[in-house]
C-alpha cells in the first residue's frame, strides 16, 4: 500500500534520522516505539505528506485514501456535533444536495414524455446508485454507532461545538476520520482526552478495521491490544519487529543483549588492533601495515546502543508525618456549576494508606472531586479532612497551578523545604532540566517539561496524601514506569484519576466510579473491576449490574417485590414487542434501499422510505425508554 524508500530527514541542522525503508501493507497495524524526540510524530506527518523529507521518498502504491488524526483542530463555528461529524463525508454530502435537488425538480415539471425530463431521471438515478453504493442509507446509524463509542449522547449530537472542551472536539475529529473509510490511519495519540470505556471501544474498533493502522501512543496496554507490528526508531534509525508492543519489548531486550556482547567483541577488535598500530609506527618497515589498519579502523562501523537513561531518572517522594486513621469523610457531598449538578449525595471514606483510582466518562466530576479534596473548589454537604493530612495536588492543567512569569529553577525552589533546597538542581537534573533550561520561563514549556516540573516539586516536599490527576499526560511509557514505581513504593495515601489501564494496575486498591451523577465504591483493582463483570465495556457493566438487582429484586416474596415482579415481566414484554417492531422495520427499509438500488424510486415509496425511517427513530426511542425505566426497578 505504502513503500518508503531510504526517508530521512534534518531538523534544524541535526538528522533526525535516515535510511528509513519499510512497507505498510493491508491489515499491518504498526505502533512507533522511540523515545520523545525520536521522530515518531514527524515520520507520521511525513507518511502523510505533511511535510517532505530531506531525502529518499514516500511512494503510495495506486489509489490509497489516507486518514491523519491531527493535533491542530480547526472547527468551523455554529455547526453542531452532528453537522461537523457530517463533514467527513463530502461527496455523500454533495450527492445528498443533488438528490434533493432532482427530486424537487421531478415534482414540479408534468413534461413526463420529454427527452429533458427523461435526463432527470436518468441523473437522478446515477446519483441515487451512487449514494447507495457509498452506504448513504446506513450512514446516520454509523455516525450515532462511532459517536456513541466515542462517549457522546444522544442529546449531545445537537450541541453546538463551540460548548465542548479541546479534548471532546478532538473526539469528533477521531469519529470523522474512523467514519470515512480510509485505507490507512494515521493516528497520533489517539487516545488522549479518551475515557477507559471509550479506549476499549476504540481497540475493538482498530482490531477489525480493514484498512492499515499506523499509531503513536504512551498507552502501553493500548499498543499491545491494537498492534501486530512494531517499527522503533533509535539511533536515528529503525528497527521493525514483526509483533505488538509487549513481544516487542522482549524481542528488543534479546537483542540488545546481543548487541551489547557484540560491542563488547568490537571494543576488544579496537583495542587489539590500536595495540598493533602503536607497535608497527615504531618501525620503519611497519610504517605501511600500521596504516593499512589505521585506514580499516576508520572504515569500521561502530556499533551504538541508545542509552535508556533509567537510572537518572529513579525517584522517591519524600516521607511524611503519619496521620490520623480518616483521611477524609464525606456525608452528603455534591457539587453543581448553575443548575447543573455533577454529582450528589456522595458518601464515603477514605482512610490512612489507602490507594484509590477515580474512573468514570469524561465530565462525570473526577477532576472536580480531586480539587475538592484538595481544597481548591467549593461544594455542598460536609466534607472533614482528618488529622496531620498533608496534601500534595498534581493537577491535570499545570497552567492552572504554576506560575508562568517564574523561571522552572524559581518554581523549584518555591516548593522546596531547607531541607530539600540544596537537591533542587540536582532533582531538576533527574528531571530532565540541566543547564540553562533551569532560566526557561514556565510560560515557554511544552506540556510534557511543565508536567516534569510539577513532578519535580511534589518531590521537594514532605506528603502524607498525594491526589493526582492525570499525571502520566505527555510522558512517554519509560517514564510512566518509572513514576508508577515511585507511587507504589509511597508510603501514604494515594488518589489516582487516570485512564491509563496499564499505569493504574497494582496502583488502585479501590475504586471511585463516577456515573450519571453518583460516586459509587468498588473494592479491588482495574483489572478485576474489568474481569468480575467480564465486559470490556463499562457502559454495558451499568446495564448488566441493574439487571442484576432487578433479578434479586424479583426473586423475593414480599408484596412490594411481588409487585416489582408484576412490573418487570410487563416491561419485559413491552421491551420484547419493540425489539420485534424494531427487526421488521429494518427489513422492510432495507428491502426499500435494495429497490431504490435497482430502480429510480417514485415519490410515493421515497414517503413510505422516509416515514418508515421516521417510525423506526421514534421505536428506537421508545425502546430506550423502556429499558431504562426497566433499569430503574
Amino acid at each position: 500500500m505504502i513503500m518508503i524508500q531510504n526517508v530521512g530527514l534534518h531538523f534544524a541542522g541535526e538528522l533526525l534520522f535516515e535510511g528509513v525503508t519499510f512497507r505498510i501493507n493491508k491489515n499491518d497495524r504498526i505502533g512507533l516505539a522511540g523515545k520523545n524526540g525520536a521522530g515518531k510524530s514527524t515520520l507520521l506527518k511525513i507518511l502523510s505528506q505533511e511535510i517532505q523529507s530531506t531525502e529518499g521518498e514516500v511512494c503510495l502504491e495506486g489509489d490509497v485514501k489516507l486518514g491523519f488524526l491531527r493535533q491542530d483542530l480547526e472547527f468551523e463555528k455554529g455547526r453542531t456535533v452532528w453537522e461537523e461529524t457530517k463533514q467527513a463525508f463530502l461527496e455523500l454530502n454533495e450527492l445528498q444536495q443533488k438528490i434533493d435537488s432532482l427530486n424537487e425538480e421531478l415534482t414540479q415539471r408534468t413534461d413526463y414524455e420529454s427527452d429533458s425530463y427523461s435526463e432527470v431521471i436518468e441523473k437522478l438515478t446515477v446519483a441515487t446508485e451512487r449514494f447507495s453504493h457509498l452506504g448513504g442509507y446506513t450512514l446516520d446509524a454509523e455516525m450515532e454507532k462511532i459517536l456513541n463509542g466515542l462517549g457522546f449522547k444522544k442529546e449531545d449530537f445537537h450541541r453546538l461545538t463551540d460548548e465542548f472542551s479541546g479534548g471532546w472536539r478532538m473526539r469528533i475529529e477521531l469519529a470523522k476520520l474512523l467514519l470515512q473509510n480510509n485505507d490507512v490511519l494515521l493516528l497520533d495519540e489517539p487516545t488522549n482526552h479518551l475515557d477507559i470505556e471509550s479506549i476499549i471501544w476504540l481497540e475493538q474498533f482498530l482490531t477489525t478495521y480493514p484498512g492499515a493502522v499506523v499509531l503513536v501512543s504512551h498507552d502501553k496496554q493500548f499498543l499491545t491490544a491494537v498492534t501486530n507490528r512494531t517499527i522503533e526508531i533509535s539511533n536515528k534509525s529503525i528497527q521493525d519487529y514483526k509483533a505488538n508492543y509487549t513481544k516487542y519489548l522482549i524481542l528488543r531486550k534479546e537483542r540488545k543483549e546481543k548487541l551489547l556482547q557484540s560491542q563488547k567483541n568490537q571494543e576488544q577488535h579496537i583495542k587489539q588492533t590500536e595495540q598493533l598500530i602503536e607497535k608497527f609506527r615504531a618501525k620503519a618497515s611497519k610504517a605501511s601495515m600500521a596504516q593499512s589498519l589505521i585506514k580499516k579502523l576508520d572504515k569500521l562501523e561502530r556499533i551504538e546502543i541508545e542509552d535508556e537513561d533509567v537510572t537518572k531518572f529513579n525517584i522517591r517522594f519524600e516521607p511524611s508525618v503519619t496521620p490520623g486513621k480518616v483521611i477524609f469523610k464525606a456525608e452528603n457531598l455534591s457539587k453543581s456549576y448553575g443548575e447543573k449538578t455533577i454529582f450528589s449525595d456522595a458518601n464515603f471514606y477514605i482512610e490512612r494508606n489507602e490507594k484509590i483510582a477515580f474512573l468514570g466518562q469524561n465530565g462525570q466530576g473526577k477532576t472536580t472531586l480531586a480539587k475538592i479534596l484538595a481544597g481548591i473548589n467549593s461544594y455542598d454537604g460536609e466534607l472533614e479532612t482528618g488529622h496531620n493530612v498533608q496534601i500534595g495536588y498534581f493537577a491535570q492543567n499545570q497552567e492552572e497551578v504554576l506560575n508562568p512569569d517564574k523561571t522552572v529553577l524559581q518554581e523549584a525552589e518555591d516548593a522546596s523545604t531547607e531541607q530539600t533546597r540544596s537537591r533542587v538542581r540536582d532533582l531538576l537534573g533527574t528531571f530532565l532540566f540541566q543547564g540553562d533550561t533551569v532560566t526557561k520561563k514556565v510560560k515557554v514549556l511544552s506540556g510534557g517539561e511543565r508536567n516534569r516540573l510539577a513532578l519535580c516539586k511534589l518531590l521537594l516536599r514532605p506528603f502524607n496524601v498525594l491526589i493526582m490527576d492525570e499525571p502520566t499526560n505527555h510522558l512517554d511509557i519509560q517514564s510512566k514506569e518509572i513514576i508508577k514505581q515511585a507511587l507504589i513504593n509511597f508510603k501514604g495515601t494515594l488518589i489516582l484519576v487516570s485512564h491509563d489501564r496499564e499505569f493504574l494496575n497494582g496502583l488502585g486498591e479501590k475504586i471511585f466510579e463516577f456515573r450519571n451523577g453518583k460516586i459509587k465504591e468498588f473494592l479491588g483493582n482495574v483489572e478485576e473491576y474489568l474481569e468480575e463483570r467480564q465486559k470490556q465495556n463499562l457502559r454495558e457493566v451499568e446495564l448488566e449490574k441493574n439487571t442484576k438487582t432487578s433479578q434479586k429484586q424479583v426473586s423475593k416474596n414480599d408484596e412490594n417485590n411481588y409487585q416489582t415482579d408484576k412490573e418487570y415481566k410487563k416491561l419485559k414484554q413491552k421491551i420484547d414487542t419493540k425489539e420485534k417492531e424494531i427487526n421488521q422495520l429494518e427489513i422492510e427499509i432495507a428491502d426499500l434501499e435494495a429497490e431504490f438500488s435497482e430502480e429510480v424510486p417514485d415519490n410515493n415509496k421515497l414517503k413510505t422510505y422516509e416515514d418508515k425511517r421516521t417510525l423506526l427513530e421514534k421505536t428506537m426511542l421508545d425502546w430506550e425508554e423502556l429499558v431504562l425505566e426497566l433499569d430503574s426497578l
